[in-house]
C-alpha cells in the first residue's frame, strides 16, 4: 500500500525530484501501471479548467481621497461596484453592466482592463460626514495606484455542468450561449478529463486552504462556493488571489448575445498523489463523466432532462436527440485548460509551486435547496380576463370597430369556424384601415402570428415574452387553440402593484 505525505512531496518539489503530470497524461499512466504502480510513480497531478465563471469579482481598496470621502455609490467606467462597506473599499461584480453601454461593457472588462494596465474612471458620490465631508470625486485609476485588488470568487470551477439545448421554436439566448430553435444545437461548458473536481470527487485533498493556479497566479481556495451541491456531482470551489499578479492570457472579459457579460478565467488545482486511492481517482476520463443535456427552452429552474450523455459524447462534435445528430460546442476552452494543467505542472517541476493539504476538506453529500418564496407562483390563469370576446375572420372592419366600441376589448382574437384562433386584431389596426380607406374583411388586416399563451404559465415568464415581442395583450388558449381567456400588461402591472 502506497502512503505519502506532502512534506515527502514537496521535499522532492524543493530537490528537483518530484514526479508531476497532467490528468491527461495520468490516465495513461493507471492504464498501465493500475493505481498502485502509479501512486508509486507520480507525486502530483495537474488539473486546469478556462470557462465563464459569472460568481467572479474583485475586492478594490482605492485609498483615501484628500479631503475623504466614504463612498456610498461608486462606478468604475460606469459599471457600479458594491460598496456598502467600509470608506473606500468596493467590490466590482464580473456580471454587473454598464450603465450607460448596457450589455456591451461590464465589470469583467473593467477587471480585465486593470490587468492589462488600462486605467479606469471612478466616480464615487456620498452624503457627506463630519469625518467624511467630500460628497462628489472623480479621478482616474490604474491597477498599480490601488491599495489591493483582491479577485475574491464566491462560486468558480464547477465540478460538471448540465448541457442546454432548447425544444422551442425559437433561437434563445443564455448564459450557455445562443440555443437554436427545434433542439438545433447542445453547448456544454467543463473541461471533463482535466476538471480539477472531477479529479478528486471525494475531496481529500481539496478544501479550505489548498494552493491553487488562479488567473495566471498563486491563489487559494478560502471554502465551499455557493450553490455547492456536491452530492449531485455539482461541487463548487470559493477562491481568492491577487489580481495584480494576474495575467489576461487567464482573466478574459465576454459578452452573451442577450444575456450580459461574464469573466472567463483559468484555474488549476494540483492533486497530490498520497496513496492509490487519490490515484484512481485521477485516472477518471471524458467517458466516465456524466450530465444532463437540459431543455432551456422550459423556462422554470426544474427544466427537463432531455438525455444524459457523457463528456466524451459532448466532445465528439454531436450527440442524438431524437434520431438525430445534434451539432454541440464548448462554452470553455479546452485548450486553454489544456495549456492551465501544463503551466502548473512546470511550476512545479521547477519548484516554484509547492502542494498544500486543506485546513478543512469541501463537504461531501450535501445538495444545494430551490428558493423559498413565501409569495404564492402566480399563474396567467389567476388574473387573466374569462369573458373573452371573439370575432370570426369573415367579418367585417365595421363589426370589429363596432365590437371594440362596445366592449371594454382593445384586442379582438379572431377565429375561424370552429372557433380555433387564427389572428387578433386591435383598435389600432383598424384606425389604420379606415385612416387609409379600406373597408375589407377582418382576415384581410388581421395579425396572423399570434403572441399566446397558456392559462397554467408563470406570469413572469408571460410578462418576460411580452416584452420581448413588443405586444401589450396575449389571447390564452387552450391545447386545441381555443380561446380561453386574454391577459394584458394591465393586468400584469396590477399584480405587481398589489405585491409592492
Amino acid at each position: 500500500m502506497v502512503k505519502k505525505t506532502i512534506h515527502e512531496i514537496n521535499s522532492r518539489i524543493r530537490d528537483g525530484s518530484v514526479s508531476v503530470v497532467t490528468a491527461e497524461e495520468m490516465v495513461h499512466i493507471v492504464g498501465e501501471l493500475g493505481a498502485e504502480g502509479a501512486a508509486k510513480e507520480v507525486d502530483v497531478v495537474t488539473t486546469g479548467t478556462f470557462g465563464a465563471m459569472c460568481s467572479s469579482g474583485v475586492w478594490l481598496n482605492f485609498g483615501h481621497s484628500e479631503p475623504p470621502i466614504k463612498m456610498q455609490k461608486v462606478f468604475l467606467n460606469d459599471v457600479e461596484a458594491y460598496t456598502g462597506v467600509a470608506a473606500v473599499d468596493a467590490f466590482i461584480g464580473a456580471t454587473q453592466i454598464s450603465e450607460t453601454l448596457g450589455m456591451d461593457y461590464g465589470g469583467a472588462h473593467v477587471i480585465e482592463d486593470l490587468i492589462r494596465g488600462k486605467s479606469v474612471n471612478l466616480h464615487a458620490i456620498s452624503h457627506g460626514t463630519d469625518c467624511y465631508p467630500r460628497k462628489v470625486l472623480d479621478t482616474t485609476l490604474t491597477l498599480e495606484d490601488m491599495n489591493q485588488a483582491i479577485m475574491m470568487n464566491p462560486r468558480n470551477a464547477y465540478q460538471k455542468y448540465n448541457a442546454a439545448t432548447n425544444s422551442t421554436k425559437s433561437t434563445i439566448h443564455t448564459y450557455m450561449g445562443s440555443l437554436l430553435p427545434s433542439f438545433g444545437n447542445v453547448t456544454y461548458s467543463g473541461a471533463g478529463v482535466l476538471s480539477p473536481l472531477s479529479n478528486d470527487p471525494d475531496y481529500m485533498t481539496i478544501g479550505t486552504g489548498t494552493r491553487i493556479f488562479l488567473g495566471g497566479t498563486q491563489g487559494y481556495i478560502t471554502g465551499q462556493g455557493t450553490q455547492h451541491s456536491s452530492g449531485g456531482g455539482f461541487g463548487t470551489m470559493m477562491v481568492q488571489g491577487d489580481l495584480k499578479n494576474m495575467s489576461p492570457d487567464y482573466v478574459r472579459a465576454a459578452n452573451f448575445a442577450g444575456y450580459g457579460t461574464s469573466l472567463y478565467l483559468g484555474m488549476g488545482v494540483p492533486i497530490p498523489i498520497l496513496n492509490e486511492q487519490i490515484a484512481q481517482a485521477t485516472a477518471v476520463t471524458d467517458a466516465d463523466i456524466t450530465t444532463n443535456i437540459l431543455d432551456y427552452g422550459v423556462p422554470s429552474r426544474d427544466r427537463p432532462a432531455v438525455r444524459q450523455v457523457t463528456y466524451a459524447e459532448l466532445r465528439s462534435g454531436s450527440v442524438e436527440i431524437d434520431g438525430r445528430d445534434v451539432p454541440t460546442s464548448s462554452m470553455s476552452s479546452f485548450k486553454k485548460s489544456r495549456m492551465i494543467a501544463s503551466e502548473l505542472k512546470e511550476w512545479i517541476a521547477r519548484g516554484d509551486f509547492f502542494v498544500s493539504m486543506p485546513a478543512e476538506r469541501l463537504p461531501k453529500d450535501v445538495s444545494a435547496r430551490p428558493m423559498k418564496q413565501t409569495e404564492g407562483i402566480a399563474l396567467v390563469s389567476d388574473i387573466m380576463a374569462v369573458s373573452v370576446v371573439t370575432i370570426g375572420m369573415g367579418a367585417s372592419i365595421y363589426d370589429a370597430a363596432k365590437t371594440i366600441m362596445d366592449t371594454d376589448f382593445n384586442h379582438l382574437p379572431v377565429v375561424d369556424e370552429n372557433e380555433c384562433l387564427v389572428g387578433i386584431i386591435t383598435a389600432w389596426d383598424i384606425s389604420k384601415a379606415v385612416s387609409q380607406n379600406k373597408f375589407d374583411l377582418v382576415e384581410d388586416i388581421m395579425t396572423r402570428k399570434v403572441i399566446t399563451s397558456s392559462a397554467d404559465e408563470r406570469v413572469a415568464v408571460v410578462a418576460r415574452r411580452m416584452d420581448q415581442d413588443s405586444v401589450s395583450a396575449m389571447p390564452v388558449i387552450n391545447k386545441g387553440r381555443r380561446v380561453i381567456g386574454m391577459i394584458t400588461s394591465d393586468d400584469i402591472s396590477k399584480l405587481y402593484a398589489r405585491r409592492s
